[in-house]
């Protein structure tokens, strides 16, 4: 029997079942009506679009019907950091580049340092802030627009922050959170309270700029229970629900039976942001779970199974030509393609992506980014 797989804000596990997951959530599948709608917007939907890679909502229809009644939305997104970027955060905020470019609306970048500090026994205060400035340079690197971007740190911007996670906390029960985290007895109690601070920013635009905006959350689906609990409290204290749209889970190279998603601390099956360009190499032909046969005289006569394959999977994520994915599909199944053909093409894929990655985080400058509430007044 195969492992039930398991998905919360902390831990990713198993083959996920995203039809079972939209049931469980409770959110809604992103379907061709609504997907039409988003392209009449956009000229041409995002490959991630095109794919069902965002696969899943919550509130779409209103984020476009108040944009087309000239209320534009805001995007709030973010990380918390507690290691090296990895390609698998990438996705989200590729989309989300893309969402800020076509809409021409405006980013808030949540960093919640204090997060993983709080959830992960063996990682100190200091090694944090490491983290959060290597991360933060990695979120600039993506290609933001520093005019319409602005990045929120917990611990930086407490002051602004507190007095609404406030209101937050007091209308969300220890049973609440209990029930949406499972947390326990044993939770300490900075981890029961992060989720407030985790809902500020989804109305912060709103108290800065004095008027009431939609807001809309790019972010894997395995963070939706954070999303879930604040969408019962902001309306509470007179802001709209916030919006989602959902993505699936890029796997790592064991594949999602063996790593579930991609994971910073799984390092030999993980291809970091900051990787060079042997290390991808390296990694993808070593590890990457392959979809072909035992053997070339095999191989060629059945081909490849691309639904298994993880240099496929991965490839139908950052290769956005369809008729060249459609080409190497093709070729895997046929035979015509050997699975070390296939990793070489995801290897030179990925290097060119983050070459072009590395070269933007050395230009970066975190301070063009960080919110100022002075821009405000």
């Amino acid at each position: 029997m195969a492992e039930k797989f398991k998905v919360t804000p902390w831990e990713v596990r198993g083959n996920i079942d995203y039809d079972k997951l939209i049931k469980d959530f409770g959110v809604e599948k992103l379907d061709d009506p609504l997907l039409k709608r988003i392209e009449k917007h956009t000229g041409k939907l995002h490959h991630f679009l095109r794919r069902k890679i965002f696969f899943a909502h919550r509130d779409m229809k209103f984020i476009l019907d108040e944009y087309e009644k000239g209320n534009p939305f805001f995007l709030y997104t973010g990380r918390a950091p507690s290691g090296h970027v990895h390609i698998g955060h990438l996705v989200p905020w590729m989309f989300t580049k893309w969402l800020q470019d076509k809409f021409g609306v405006e980013l808030y970048f949540q960093f919640p340092d204090e997060e993983k500090f709080l959830f992960k026994q063996n990682l100190e205060w200091d090694k944090a802030q490491e983290y959060l400035h290597e991360n933060m340079l990695d979120v600039a690197a993506v290609g933001f627009d520093p005019k319409k971007t602005h990045f929120i740190v917990d611990s930086v911007h407490a002051g602004l922050m507190y007095k609404e996670a406030m209101k937050v906390a007091k209308r969300i029960t220890f049973s609440t959170t209990k029930a949406a985290f499972g947390f326990g007895n044993e939770t300490n109690i900075g981890g029961i309270f992060y989720t407030a601070m985790q809902a500020v920013p989804a109305f912060l635009p709103c108290i800065l700029k004095k008027k009431k905006m939609p807001c809309l959350i790019p972010h894997a689906i395995d963070q939706d229970p954070h999303f879930r609990v604040s969408r019962d409290v902001i309306p509470k204290i007179g802001f709209y629900k916030p919006a989602s749209i959902q993505c699936r889970f890029l796997p790592g190279l064991g594949g999602m039976q063996q790593d579930g998603k991609m994971s910073s601390s799984a390092e030999e099956t993980t291809i970091y942001a900051i990787d060079d360009e042997k290390t991808v190499r390296k990694k993808i032909m070593k590890h990457a779970f392959s979809g072909g046969k035992d053997t070339v005289e095999e191989h060629r006569k059945h081909g490849g199974n691309p639904d298994i394959d993880v240099s496929y999977q991965w490839l139908t994520f950052f290769e956005e030509d369809d008729g060249r994915l459609r080409n190497i599909y093709e070729d895997y199944t046929s035979g015509k393609m050997l699975s070390g053909e296939l990793k070489q093409i995801l290897a030179d894929k990925l290097n060119g992506m983050l070459r072009k990655h590395r070269e933007s985080r050395e230009k970066a400058k975190v301070e063009d980014f960080m919110l100022s509430e002075a821009k405000f007044k």
